[in-house]
């Protein structure tokens, strides 16, 4: 899970040395913060990521950019509000009474089991490949480890209010868990782990109302799904660019995401006052917009990544844009149109006054200097951003709150 915003008023930053994550947060600034690592004694290579002897660890600090991803808070009271049966007639307690039993099945149980092939692909890349690797290890964990505290924190919240519902949350932040520490397993095979203790008390929580939660982490969830199932038929196809095992396991863990997807889908409509009016399609345009523009422009930095799995950078993230989009218009009143040969244009035009921020901040120029140059540059940005959120939107969304469009059925 990688909950994402829009917050494009900077740049992005190039890969710093272990990267940036998914999920930027709104506006504002914040001072780099450290993330603990422990390190181990890594094989020598040019190029690749370096560490201290085995006996001698060291913490490493991390720049926090904008695409780091964040830690999640939320109002625990109106969470209770909205799942209190008493209070909310709309909640249909045998769906979650079957959704609960399908996350009791825990068909991933077994599922996550390594070998040593992990770590010799591992010893295998060398150069700048490796490092690429580190940095997808090191961000995919911290986001998913983002969802487990999230989901922990929510079912213990809501265990007395809603017993059902809690237990969902407590078995998501199982599944969120399991994927983040198979994740800084991962990253011992480069003899480096996250401190994922050390993250918890020294991480600063954004805050989102219940409703931003449940759309943002619906489509983290679902756009999670179809990058994961994605990546995955390509390298079944391909396998002469299956250079790291973790792939392998894609094709089940992707069915997690699906299923945290398909609970907040639940969620959404046991709410429907989250669905049904003006606001909701303006909210639920925009987050679709924040999470695919915040996808594209940073993969777009990250294109020998995908290059390195034989995967056309841009091709492959408007494939995942058009799919989850197209599953959000079965839930969400209204989406982009994002299949509009338009919509990928800005985003490319936003690529492009985007590397131009990053090379004037790379600049020798005295920071003064530098703030005048960027001025243009950002207005451009938020001018392409703007002009995407306007175009007309695709109406969309379940019948069951949508009684104007009686034509579309959930």
């Amino acid at each position: 899970m990688a909950t994402a915003e829009l917050a494009l008023v900077k740049p992005i930053n190039r890969l710093s040395r272990f990267g940036a994550g998914a999920a930027p947060r709104l506006g504002g600034r914040r001072p780099p913060s450290v993330v603990r690592m422990a390190v181990g004694s890594p094989p020598p290579a040019a190029g690749a990521t370096t560490a201290l002897p085995k006996k001698s660890p060291k913490t490493t600090e991390i720049k926090e950019t904008l695409l780091t991803p964040r830690f999640y808070t939320t109002d625990f009271d109106e969470m209770e509000s909205l799942f209190n049966t008493e209070m909310n007639k709309n909640l249909n307690e045998k769906e979650f009474e079957a959704l609960l039993q399908e996350f009791k099945t825990d068909y991933n149980q077994t599922h996550f089991v390594r070998n040593p092939a992990f770590k010799e692909a591992a010893d295998k890349l060398q150069g700048p490949l490796r490092q690429i690797f580190v940095e997808f290890l090191e961000r995919s964990c911290t986001a998913e480890f983002s969802g487990f505290l999230l989901y922990k924190e929510l079912g213990r919240r809501l265990k007395k209010t809603n017993p059902v519902v809690a237990e969902i949350f407590s078995l998501m932040s199982r599944d969120e868990a399991r994927h983040a520490g198979f994740l800084n397993k991962g990253l011992s095979d480069f003899n480096l782990a996250l401190d994922l203790g050390f993250l918890t008390k020294a991480r600063k929580y954004t805050f989102f109302k219940p409703k931003f939660i449940f759309y943002a982490t619906y489509l983290s969830e679902k756009i999670g799904y179809w990058r994961y199932i994605t990546i995955y038929r390509h390298l079944k196809a391909n396998p002469e660019f299956q250079v790291y095992p973790i792939f392998k396991y894609f094709e089940n863990w992707c069915q997690d995401e699906n299923r945290h997807g398909d609970f907040f889908s639940a969620l959404l409509k046991a709410q429907p006052q989250f669905l049904n009016d003006w606001k909701a399609k303006l909210w639920s345009r925009f987050f679709c917009l924040s999470v695919y523009v915040t996808m594209y422009l940073n993969d777009c930095q990250r294109t020998a990544f995908y290059e390195g799995i034989g995967l056309n950078t841009k091709e492959f993230d408007m494939h995942v844009i058009i799919e989850t989009n197209r599953t959000s218009a079965r839930i969400f009143p209204a989406v982009l149109d994002v299949e509009n040969p338009e919509f990928k244009r800005k985003l490319d035009r936003m690529v492009e006054i985007n590397e131009k921020l990053i090379a004037v901040g790379e600049s020798q120029d005295i920071p003064l200097v530098k703030n005048f140059k960027k001025i243009p540059l950002v207005a451009a940005l938020v001018s392409e951003i703007v002009a995407a959120y306007l175009m007309p939107p695709v109406e969309s969304g379940s019948v069951d709150f949508a009684e104007f469009e009686p034509r579309l059925v959930y």
